[in-house]
């Protein structure tokens, strides 16, 4: 299991695979092949004619194939023939291995070559696809500057396939017109579908949480959002399954330093973690996103409020960490293990030291064997945030 990070990276494979086989900068993949050479050549001297190991020779390419670029096998395919001539040379006649063998190395030294080939351009493939994944992230989850919003943020994805790149998690910062708005949410599903579903539904925060009022407002756009979304990919023939995403939206008004709103939908609760202690959100559930004909009362989007003193920070996460077993089937006690965390260094309420602690005491708990992808996502008020308009510009008017 790896958390994903976002980071530059380019199309040759070659670079990152020989980062494993480098010292002090330097290629070293070509020192198994070459002592492997040496070794055999030595062996076969020191060895009677009843066992004779110059043959396995043709082991050298096919050892370079697998560690080697295209033109370091190539030179070994070689080096190899090469070489089995010259020490088969210096043996007596009735002890020479001959023609037979010196074929089959040559042989085998065209295949490791050929093979080499079609290895280095998978590995280019897949950081191709890698590459092409960590833009598709990038873009859907964009990078929050420090302070964004007047708030001190952090946030850790961790893939359940560890060759995962993107998947249905999303969280987001937007600055409005009334406030900053946090949003984290958990699309049901896996694959391209579902990062579909969390492209659209951040796309709808990032203007609905810019221009609305209310917060229940902004959840009523997101469930527009998705209902037409299900809609359209049901016309197009590619939606196999009902579509819901469960998320939580948080209200920082510049108005109420000390307070927040929060919208539930299906989601679990935030935690409050502060330094005397942790707390959830007041109870208050609405409907996951896509399930808004199940509530028959028509309360779809009911707003808690709670306060939020200084120094406390959110913690929200997705089901990957309160569904983390062990290897007896117990899911983590994230809230328990919290509060044993705060009681030893209430310093660790900060968001940055947060999110760390819960991905490594997360991967922990379940031995770096995730079931679902998993977000951890802290957030508090900068200090002196909220005090005299915070994110506006004196005329109503959001800077961001």
């Amino acid at each position: 299991m790896r958390a994903v990070s976002d980071g530059a990276s380019g199309l040759k494979s070659d670079a990152r695979r020989q980062d494993l086989l480098r010292v002090r900068g330097r290629s070293v993949a070509w020192v198994p092949p070459l002592v492997l050479l040496v070794g055999i050549v030595v062996v076969d001297f020191y060895t009677s004619r009843d066992f004779r190991v110059l043959s396995w020779i043709v082991l050298v390419p096919g050892i370079a194939a697998a560690i080697c670029g295209v033109r370091g096998t190539a030179v070994f395919a070689v080096l190899a023939p090469a070489t089995y001539v010259a020490a088969d040379a210096l043996l007596p006649h009735q002890y020479q291995a001959g023609l037979p063998d010196l074929v089959l190395a040559g042989i085998g030294g065209v295949l490791a070559t050929a093979a080499c080939v079609v290895r280095v351009r998978g590995e280019r493939r897949m950081v191709h696809i890698q590459d092409v994944a960590a833009t598709i992230r990038r873009t859907v989850l964009r990078p929050l500057p420090p302070g964004w919003g007047g708030l001190e943020h952090a946030a850790v994805y961790l893939a359940a396939d560890s060759e995962a790149r993107v998947g249905g998690d999303f969280y987001d910062i937007q600055i409005g017109l009334h406030g900053t708005r946090v949003i984290l949410g958990d699309v049901q599903g896996k694959g391209l579908g579902a990062v579909e579903v969390a492209a659209a539904l951040l796309g709808t925060f990032r203007e609905a949480g810019y221009h609305e009022p209310d917060l229940a407002t902004v959840a009523l756009r997101l469930e527009e959002r998705l209902q037409r979304h299900v809609l359209m990919r049901e016309a197009l023939g590619r939606e196999e399954c009902d579509r819901f995403a469960t998320a939580v939206l948080i209200n920082f008004s510049d108005r109420q330093p000390e307070a927040v709103e929060a919208v539930v939908l299906g989601h679990d609760c935030p935690l409050v973690v502060g330094p005397d202690g942790v707390r959830r959100l007041p109870p208050g559930h609405g409907l996951p996103l896509g399930m808004a004909e199940l509530d028959p009362r028509g309360e779809l989007f009911p707003v808690l409020h709670a306060r939020l003193r200084p120094g406390e920070t959110l913690l929200l996460t997705t089901d990957g960490v309160t569904e983390a077993r062990d290897g007896e089937g117990t899911f983590y006690p994230l809230a328990d293990d919290l509060v044993a965390a705060v009681a030893a260094d209430p310093g660790i309420v900060r968001p940055r030291r947060l999110v760390a602690f819960v991905r490594e005491h997360t991967l922990r708990h379940c031995g770096g064997h995730l079931a679902d992808d998993t977000t951890v996502f802290a957030v508090r008020r900068s200090a002196g945030a909220g005090k005299g308009g915070g994110n506006g510009d004196g005329n109503g008017r959001s800077r961001g």
